[in-house]
C-alpha cells in the first residue's frame, strides 16, 4: 500500500529569472519537488521545458543551471511562477490549495514584457483568478511541458509554443 503524501504549506523557494532584455514572461504554477531541491525552474529530468525551449531557439539542451539561465536571458525570456505560497502535496498541481499569488510587478516594472504565457492550465487558472485583474494584463495558456501531459508530443508542444518567438522578435 502506497503512503499518502501529506499537503504542506510552502513558500516559493527562489526568485524570478529576468533581465532588462526580457520581453516574454513564462509562468509555471509552483516548483516541483525536484525544482525545489535544485532551487531552479523545471528541475524534473522528464519535464520537457528545457528541450522545448532549446529546440525553439535552435540551441543545445542546457544541462547546468548557468546554461539554463543563459538560454532564457539570451533569448529575451523571463521565468517565474503564478504562486508565491500554497498548500501542496509533493509536486501535484491538482493538490494546490490556499494559493497566494506572486507579485509580478517585480518583473513588469523592470523590463518591457510584451506577452505573458502560462505553462499549463493550472498556472493559467491561478493567473486569471489572482493576478490578471491586479496587473490588467491577460496571459495566454500554453500546453504544459510536464511529463504528466503525455497527450502532447514534443512535436505538438513545439508547434503550440512557437508563439513565444513572436514576442521576443518584435
Amino acid at each position: 500500500m502506497q503512503k499518502e503524501i501529506q499537503a504542506e504549506r510552502l513558500a516559493h523557494p527562489f526568485g524570478p529569472l529576468f533581465d532588462k532584455r526580457s520581453r516574454v514572461l513564462i509562468l509555471g504554477s509552483f516548483p516541483s519537488v525536484k525544482s525545489r531541491e535544485q532551487q531552479f525552474f523545471y528541475g524534473h529530468p522528464q519535464n520537457r521545458f528545457w528541450p522545448l525551449i532549446a529546440a525553439l531557439f535552435g540551441a543545445a539542451v542546457p544541462r547546468t543551471i548557468p546554461e539554463k539561465k543563459a538560454l532564457i536571458l539570451d533569448n529575451g525570456l523571463a521565468l517565474w511562477d503564478s504562486i508565491a505560497s500554497c498548500e501542496i502535496r509533493g509536486s501535484s498541481d491538482a493538490s494546490i490549495r490556499n494559493a497566494e499569488p506572486n507579485d509580478l510587478r517585480v518583473i513588469l516594472e523592470r523590463c518591457d514584457i510584451r506577452q505573458i504565457y502560462c505553462n499549463g492550465k493550472t498556472s493559467h487558472a491561478l493567473y486569471r483568478r489572482w493576478i490578471e485583474a491586479r496587473i490588467g494584463r491577460e496571459a495566454q495558456c500554453l500546453p504544459s511541458t510536464s511529463p504528466a501531459n503525455a497527450a502532447w508530443s514534443m512535436e505538438r508542444l513545439l508547434e503550440a509554443w512557437a508563439v513565444i518567438l513572436q514576442g521576443v522578435r518584435e
